[in-house]
């Protein structure tokens, strides 16, 4: 391997890690679920996906791999972290005061259901 390569690998790696340890540190220190959510989920799905791009640039016979790896990391993490934050809210409401759409319908097609454990 040429040393280009090895440095463009490394600052790839470096960057990586230097996100993943950013999206940690965040899950660690930040105060409200919300916030704890939004850290790794931003910060280490960038930090993963540099890290594959080294490892397919570094494997040029795997790069495939590590493209179909890095395009369902960065199509699942906001999914799951949306799907994550709405049970947040969901949970912490209390009924009526979750908002409904442009057709009146409860805020994520729940139409008026109380969350579990509420009593009406």
């Amino acid at each position: 391997m040429n040393l280009a390569l090895e440095i463009v690998l490394s600052v790839f790696l470096v960057i990586g890690g230097l996100f993943g340890l950013i999206g940690s540190f965040g899950l660690m220190r930040l105060k409200e679920p919300m916030q704890r959510l939004h850290a790794p989920t931003k910060a280490t799905t960038v930090g993963v996906g540099t890290a594959l791009i080294a490892a397919g640039i570094a494997t040029a016979t795997s790069m495939p791999k590590e493209a179909l790896v890095s395009l369902f990391l960065f199509v699942t993490a906001p999914i799951s972290a949306l799907m994550l934050a709405r049970c947040h809210v969901w949970r912490a409401a209390k009924p009526g005061d979750l908002p409904k759409d442009a057709n009146g319908v409860g805020w994520a097609v729940l139409k008026d259901a109380s969350p579990p454990g509420r009593a009406d």
